[in-house]
């Protein structure tokens, strides 16, 4: 049995625009991995809860809001909370890159802004995130 790899997808907080992160979402799909997305409003509670009850290798964050500081930042403690730091994190949307450093020293792996292609976001994910058994 071949191993995938499986990643909660979501849009935490109030943003309500859900294009880019179904394309995501469906390039991740299409090049063979496990995809739950959770829809749009979010709360960081309710991610880390379907990653864990999902046995997800990563979380995917789009976040368009301008909330991205709180909201990786919430995420990342409440994996430490539930001694899920395993889980890779790892998110696009609109971010200055002048968070990025950040959100890179909180813990995220990887960060694509506006421009990124589904193809780098598919080839970013092969190389740093394990498969599921």
């Amino acid at each position: 049995m071949e191993s995938r790899i499986r990643i909660v997808v979501a849009k935490p907080g109030l943003d309500g625009h859900d294009r880019g992160v179904k394309v995501v979402a469906r390039a991740l799909r299409d090049a063979g991995m496990e995809v739950v997305y959770t829809g749009l409003h979010q709360t960081p509670e309710q991610i880390v809860r379907t990653a864990i009850q999902e046995d997800a290798a990563a979380i995917g964050l789009s976040i368009l809001s301008g909330a991205h500081m709180t909201l990786f930042a919430k995420v990342m403690e409440l994996l430490r909370e539930q001694d899920a730091t395993d889980i890779v994190v790892f998110g696009g949307g609109i971010i200055p890159e002048e968070d990025i450093p950040e959100l890179q020293s909180m813990g995220v792996a990887g960060i694509f802004t506006p421009g990124a292609t589904t193809e780098e976001i598919v080839e970013w994910v092969k190389a740093t995130i394990p498969a599921s058994v």
